[in-house]
């Protein structure tokens, strides 16, 4: 295990989408957008069939409350439960070690 690394913290939300699906796309990318500039962000990795999951990754619960607290995170949170949502769920979790490969 690398001695360097720091632990950080996942937030993985899966959801699946009503038939309503207008101005979903333009909002999700006005979210990723404004995550992006939040203090303690890290990264995004998202994907979207029939189920959709986004983890997104911070530094640590703090920053991750005042994300989920953020003003216009709120109006996506509730446009998404009133118009885009039939079902989701978030876990957080401590992510203590990572690896990965790549094909050269």
């Amino acid at each position: 295990m690398n001695s360097e690394f720091t632990p950080y913290y996942a937030v993985i939300f899966t959801s699946v989408q009503t038939e309503t699906t207008a101005g979903y796309a333009e909002m999700a990318e006005q979210m990723e957008t404004l995550a992006k500039q939040q203090k303690g962000f890290i990264g995004i990795d998202s994907a979207r069939n029939a189920v959709g999951i986004t983890v997104s990754y911070w530094k640590n619960l703090e920053v991750i409350q005042q994300w989920k607290q953020h003003t216009d995170h709120l109006i996506a949170q509730q446009k998404g439960i009133k118009n885009w949502y039939a079902h989701y769920n978030v876990k957080i979790c401590k992510v203590e070690r990572e690896y990965s490969f790549v094909k050269k």
